[in-house]
């Protein structure tokens, strides 16, 4: 199948589909004109790639699962929980400092109120 066969399959956009390409998690056969030629499994390849982003990990840690996962079931990939840990953990790092911005907003808006509320001059 050709590119566009692909994107409207997996709704993948060809910018990228090449992209993919590019970063080495997808490898189209080159016809001799030059265009790519995806076998059928790179609809599942795709779709992999596509829920793996959904979880917010890169292509480089994409690119280190993706053959694994492809041939075999995810439990069975050592690369997987360790990759799924760490991206958990960086969640719960950003999560810790969105609170704490958030906290220091609130005071500071309290705080602003405050000031305006004892000096007659409300919002």
């Amino acid at each position: 199948m050709n590119i566009g066969e692909l994107s409207s399959l997996t709704g993948a956009s060809i910018r990228s589909l090449r992209y993919y390409e590019q970063k080495g998690l997808l490898s189209p056969f080159r016809k001799d004109n030059g265009y790519r030629e995806y076998a059928p499994f790179a609809v599942e390849q795709v779709r992999s790639i596509q829920l793996y982003l959904n979880l917010g990990l890169s292509t480089d840690e994409i690119a280190g699962i993706l053959q694994c996962v492809l041939k075999n079931k995810e439990a069975f990939c050592e690369e997987v929980l360790p990759i799924y840990r760490q991206k958990l953990q960086d969640i719960d790092e950003q999560i810790e400092l969105l609170t704490n911005i958030r906290q220091n907003l609130t005071e500071r808006i309290d705080a602003i109120l405050l000031e305006r509320s004892i000096s007659g001059r409300e919002e």
